[in-house]
């Protein structure tokens, strides 16, 4: 279980987020969206270990982000909206590379099915040749490869096109509902808000937002 209490974030006198407070259990989707700016990257960065809240807390199945940083970092896969691969590599040596810096070690066979689970067959062709939706899924495939109990993804599927979204979509679907990972995904696309997420999280009341998801049948909390 991650477990989320009372957390803002200020950067110096501006408060980014103040008193987010939720839980996801095993199998859960959870959407985060609101406007740019809202924050939301920003809890992400925080829920990755990459920021410190200002204040309050956070556990992921009851040990500490602050006392227990190690171990929580090796649960975490947290795929960020910029790509983070190496363009002259060819999908193998890309996740042959980050299995080595990986906190598991994987064979061959069992990183390329990674990939083949997602519909990305193009093992030894090189990254800088490949559709925008294959490097979104290669990303994604990268933050797979020690078994993660959290994925953390931020607009995972911006600017690709709908047969790798629906894909990708179906993956998260299997990893949750099968395998019983937990995911927060940020998306400004309804659609996937709605056939992907069990509940809504928005950030920054943004009245657009806030309307918008009135008319979705979804558990929805605003912060």
């Amino acid at each position: 279980m991650l477990k989320v209490s009372q957390i803002t974030k200020r950067y110096r006198k501006k408060t980014v987020l103040e008193n987010i407070d939720f839980t996801l259990q095993s199998g859960d989707i959870v959407g985060l969206v609101g406007e740019n700016g809202a924050g939301k990257s920003t809890l992400l960065k925080i829920l990755a270990t990459l920021e410190k809240p200002t204040v309050g807390t956070v556990t992921l199945h009851d040990k500490s982000y602050i006392k227990d940083r190690r171990e929580i970092r090796k649960q975490i896969g947290f795929v960020p909206q910029d790509i983070a691969i190496w363009e002259e590599f060819t999908v193998a040596e890309n996740m042959r590379y980050f299995e080595k810096l990986s906190w598991k070690n994987k064979t061959d066979t069992q990183l390329q099915k990674i990939c083949t689970d997602m519909n990305l067959f193009e093992w030894n062709t090189p990254v800088k040749v490949l559709s925008g939706g294959m490097k979104r899924k290669l990303n994604m495939a990268i933050s797979f490869i020690h078994d993660p109990s959290l994925l953390l993804l931020d607009e995972p599927t911006v600017g690709i096109d709908l047969k790798s979204k629906k894909e990708i979509n179906q993956y998260l679907l299997h990893q949750a509902k099968h395998l019983g990972k937990m995911i927060i995904y940020t998306s400004h696309d309804m659609d996937e808000i709605v056939h992907l997420c069990d509940r809504v999280i928005c950030i920054g009341k943004d009245p657009f937002y806030v309307e918008l998801l009135k008319e979705i049948k979804k558990e929805i909390i605003v912060f």
